[in-house]
C-alpha cells in the first residue's frame, strides 16, 4: 500500500501517509516519492507541489529505523543513504516551485526533505531538528551538506551536535522558513495560489538560475540553460532538418 499520495491539480501535493510511524521513511516511501517527482516534472499542468504529510504528532520522524537497523556497513552506506540522497536530490530539482508544510515536528530526514524545498511554512509549536547522533548516526541525506546552505553552519552543529531543536520562530528569524502560521496548509496554500499569475517558464528558469548560483546540481541547471537556449534556434533547426534530409547544414547563425 503507498505511503506517499500524488494529489494532481495545478497545485499539486506530495503527501507523507505513514502515521503509525510518525510519517518516518521506509524504502518503499522513498521509491513511491522518486516516481511521483518525475510524474510531476513531466506534467506541464502543474504549477506547484505542496509537501505535506498525514496528520500525526511529527510531519517527519525521519527515517524509519526498523528499516535501516539491520543494514551491513556497505549495504547502510551503498543503498540506504545514497538511495535518500538520489531521491531527495530528485525533489529538490523539480522544475516546478515547491513549498514543504510542516504542521508537526521534522526531525532527521524529515528536516532534510523540507530543505529539499524551495520553501517552508511552518506550525509554531513545530519544532526541527538533527537526533541521528543519539542513535549513533550521522545525518545522511544533506543534513550536513544542503541544509548547511539554507542554515547557519553554527546552528546545523547545534541540532547535530547538540541536539537542540529549533523552533519555528527561530527558523522564521534566519530565513529557513517563510511563515509561521496556525494553518500552515492554508498559509501555503495562499502562497502557491500567486503561482496562477506568474508565467510557469519564468518561475522555471528562475529556479534553474538561483540553483546555479547556490550550488544546487551546478553543472546539470548551466547546461539546462544553454539547452534550452540553443533549442529555440534557427541553427538547431537547420542541424536537424539536415541531419534528417543527409545533406550538409547550412547555419544561419541565430
Amino acid at each position: 500500500m503507498n505511503a506517499v499520495h500524488l494529489h494532481r491539480g495545478a497545485i499539486a501535493r506530495l503527501e507523507l501517509d505513514n502515521p503509525a510511524k510518525l510519517n518516518a521513511f521506509t524504502p518503499d516511501m522513498l521509491s513511491q516519492l522518486e516516481t511521483h517527482c518525475a510524474a510531476l516534472d513531466a506534467d506541464p499542468a502543474v504549477l506547484g507541489v505542496l509537501v505535506t504529510a498525514a496528520p500525526a504528532r511529527a510531519f517527519c520522524a525521519g527515517a524509519d529505523i526498523s528499516a535501516w537497523a539491520g543494514l551491513a556497513p556497505a549495504e547502510f552506506a551503498r543503498h540506504w543513504v545514497r538511495d535518500g540522497h538520489r531521491v531527495f536530490d530528485r525533489l529538490a530539482r523539480l522544475s516546478k516551485p515547491t513549498i514543504a508544510v510542516i504542521g508537526g515536528h521534522a526531525f532527521g530526514g524529515g528536516l532534510e526533505l523540507t530543505a529539499a524545498c524551495d520553501i517552508r511554512v511552518m506550525a509554531p509549536e513545530a519544532r526541527l531538528g538533527l537526533p541521528e547522533s543519539s542513535v549513533g548516526i550521522v545525518p545522511g541525506w544533506s543534513g550536513t551538506q544542503r541544509l548547511l546552505r539554507l542554515v547557519p553552519e553554527p546552528v546545523v552543529k547545534e541540532m547535530a551536535l547538540f541536539g537542540r531543536h529549533l523552533t519555528a520562530e527561530r527558523a522564521r528569524e534566519i530565513g529557513f522558513v517563510a511563515e509561521v502560521a496556525a494553518d500552515p496548509l492554508a498559509a501555503a496554500e495562499d502562497i502557491a495560489a500567486r503561482l496562477a499569475h506568474t508565467s510557469p517558464r519564468a518561475t522555471e528558469i528562475a529556479k534553474y538560475l538561483i540553483h546555479a548560483a547556490a550550488g544546487e546540481d551546478r553543472a546539470a541547471m548551466i547546461e539546462a540553460l544553454g539547452g534550452g537556449m540553443i533549442a529555440a534556434s534557427a541553427d538547431k533547426a537547420e542541424g536537424v532538418a539536415a541531419f534528417a534530409e543527409k545533406r550538409k547544414p547550412e547555419f544561419p547563425g541565430r
